[in-house]
C-alpha cells in the first residue's frame, strides 16, 4: 500500500503541475479540468480509505503551495474528499465510462460544497469558490466528467504501480 500511495501521490503533483502550467493557459470560461482531484478519485475508490487520505493529504499540500490561499485548505478539503472516495471501494463495479464520469462529478461538487462551507465560516480567511450558480463551477464540473474516463484508462495502465495488489 506504501508503494501505491507514494506513485499515487506523484501522478497527482504531476497532474497538478500539468493542470497549473500547460491547461491554464487553455481555459475555458475561467475553468480548468482538475486532473490531481481524478487521479485522488482514482485512488481512493480502488485501494480504499487510507490510500484517498495519503493521496490526498499530499497533493492538498501541494496545492497548497502553488495557491495563495491560507496553508492547509487544500489539504483539508482533499483529504476529506479522498476519504469520501475510499468508503465507496468496492461498492459499484468499475466500467470504463460511467463509474468514473459520477465519482469525478461527485468529488467536484464535495469540493465546491466544502470550500463554500469553509467560506462561510472563515470569510476574513478563505477566498471564496465560484458559486454553485457560476458558470466557472459548472464548466469546471463538465470538464471534470468529460475528462474522468480518459484519466481512469490512462492510470490503468500504471496499474502495478497505482493499484494495490488485492484489487488488481
Amino acid at each position: 500500500m506504501v508503494k501505491n500511495s507514494i506513485w499515487t501521490v506523484v501522478f497527482s503533483i504531476v497532474a497538478a503541475l500539468l493542470q497549473s502550467v500547460l491547461l491554464y493557459r487553455l481555459k475555458i470560461y475561467g475553468a480548468v479540468p482538475d486532473l490531481s482531484l481524478g487521479v485522488m478519485v482514482f485512488s481512493a475508490y480502488l485501494n480504499g480509505t487510507m490510500s484517498g487520505q495519503i493521496t490526498g493529504f499530499f497533493s492538498g499540500l501541494f496545492y497548497d503551495f502553488l495557491s495563495a490561499s491560507p496553508m492547509g485548505l487544500f489539504t483539508f478539503v482533499r483529504t476529506i474528499i479522498g476519504a469520501l472516495g475510499g468508503l465507496l471501494r468496492g461498492m459499484f463495479f468499475l466500467d470504463k465510462v460511467v463509474l468514473p464520469m459520477l465519482l469525478c462529478a461527485s468529488a467536484t461538487v464535495a469540493k465546491a460544497l466544502l470550500l463554500f462551507g469553509l467560506h462561510f465560516l472563515f470569510t476574513e480567511i478563505v477566498p471564496p469558490y465560484p458559486s454553485l450558480s457560476s458558470p466557472v463551477f459548472w464548466m469546471e464540473l463538465l470538464l471534470n466528467t468529460i475528462t474522468a474516463p480518459f484519466l481512469f484508462g490512462f492510470l490503468k495502465l500504471f496499474g502495478p504501480l497505482l493499484i494495490s495488489e488485492e484489487r488488481r
